[in-house]
This record gives C-alpha cells, structure tokens and sequence, in this order.
C-alpha cells in the first residue's frame, strides 16, 4: 500500500515502484488515505461524483477488499432467506462441505447436497423458482467447488 499526495490520487507518481511489485508478483495500491477519508465521509450519491473528479473509478476500499481476497485466495458465497442476504468467506477451491460447515457445523455432518445457482442468474432471474424453471439451479454434491459467487442452498439431516 503507497499513500500519495492529493496531488495524485492516482499514484500515478509511483511507476518505478508499481514495476518493482509487479517484478515480484506484488499488487501495488496507491491512493490517497485523507482524500479517501473524505469520499467515505460523503453521502453515498454523492461519492461518485466526487471519485470521477479525482480521475478515481472506486473507493480504495473496495479494491484494498479485492485485492486482499485474491492475495488471501478467497472466495465469497452467499446464503438467502427471506428477509436476509448473507455472504460468507471459503478459500477457493474449499467443497461444498467446507461451505456448509462455515454456515454451521451441523450442516456439514449432515450434507446431503446444495442447490446452487450463481448470484448474476439470481439477480436477472429473481427468485430460486425462476431459476429452477430455467434450468440454471443446480443439485451438487459433496465434492462440489464452490465457485465466487454462488447463491447455495444447504440440504442436510437434522
């Protein structure tokens, strides 16, 4: 992490260390921690605006998220209810067992499977019935992969 100047927010001034880190397979980011503090201090509809001034496409959060996830090797699935959304962290290439464990251990011991349908098909389609009619929701077993993204269901013992 490089904190910049204001007058490059960008970190534009920081190429010969960007191709260090990029020489050893490091990610480089560079912003500005104050400017920053100031965006998040924003009014969410405001923010946008404010990061385009500055020549930025996103919070630093976002991509200091991003890129802890992929240096981590994480992953992120979620579970829907009726009145909540919850996304849980797994390693990549953690089965769908290792994901039903994080929820509970409970449903770990009694897997029996998951339905599964990524997040970008439940999100156009609406709801598990719509997907299901469209062929997209998947039963998958014990040795699944769970893939970033995936909205699953849990089917288990009591």
């Amino acid at each position: 992490i490089a904190n910049v100047g204001d007058g490059d927010p960008v970190g534009a001034g920081c190429g010969a260390l960007r191709a260090a880190c990029a020489e050893k397979g490091i990610d480089l980011l560079a912003f500005c921690a104050p400017l920053e503090a100031e965006i998040a201090a924003l009014p969410p509809a405001d923010q946008t605006g404010f990061l385009k001034d500055y020549g930025l496409t996103e919070p630093a959060r976002d991509r200091l998220i991003r890129t802890a996830y992929r240096t981590l090797n994480l992953i992120s699935f979620f579970t829907v209810g009726e009145d909540e959304v919850r996304a849980w962290t797994i390693r990549r290439g953690d089965n769908a067992v290792t994901a039903a464990g994080k929820i509970h251990t409970d449903l770990a011991r009694g897997f029996i499977r998951a339905e599964t349908v990524a997040s970008d098909v439940l999100i156009e389609k609406k709801t598990h019935a719509a997907c299901r009619e469209a062929g997209q929701l998947r039963l998958e077993g014990k040795n699944y992969v769970v893939q970033d993204g995936d909205v699953i269901e849990i089917r288990a013992n009591a």
